[in-house]
């Protein structure tokens, strides 16, 4: 069993920038790859970007350039800062981990961006 924890969100201006932080507890050493996904109002869950064990970085092409992954403190806890946000990019924010083939997830934060 993984546990997942986010934090970091909250209300930004648009062209601002935020760091959210997600903090995995259990079994942390089977985890393969951590990410974060994000859901907007009315709209399906779409992935943001994620990172493997061996630190490999993918991300949606709408955020490419302005997001940054990482994982630090023995790869159980995952960041993702956020520069030059726009107001689509409003959503609640979720930190993914996959671990022995199972899909964990946390609660979610908020990130609100106004125009």
């Amino acid at each position: 069993q993984v546990q997942l924890v986010e934090s970091g969100g909250g209300l930004v201006q648009a062209g601002g920038s935020l760091e959210l932080s997600c903090v995995a507890s259990g079994s942390i050493f089977r985890i393969n790859v951590m990410g974060w996904y994000r859901q907007a109002p009315g709209k399906q869950r779409e992935l943001v970007a994620t990172i493997t064990r061996g630190f490999i970085t993918n991300y949606a092409d709408s955020v490419k350039g302005r997001f940054t992954i990482s994982r630090r403190n023995l790869l159980n806890t995952v960041y993702l800062q956020m520069n030059s946000l726009q107001p689509e990019d409003t959503a609640v924010y979720s930190c993914n981990a996959e671990a022995g083939g199972t899909n964990y997830w946390g609660k979610g934060t908020l990130v609100t961006v106004s125009s």
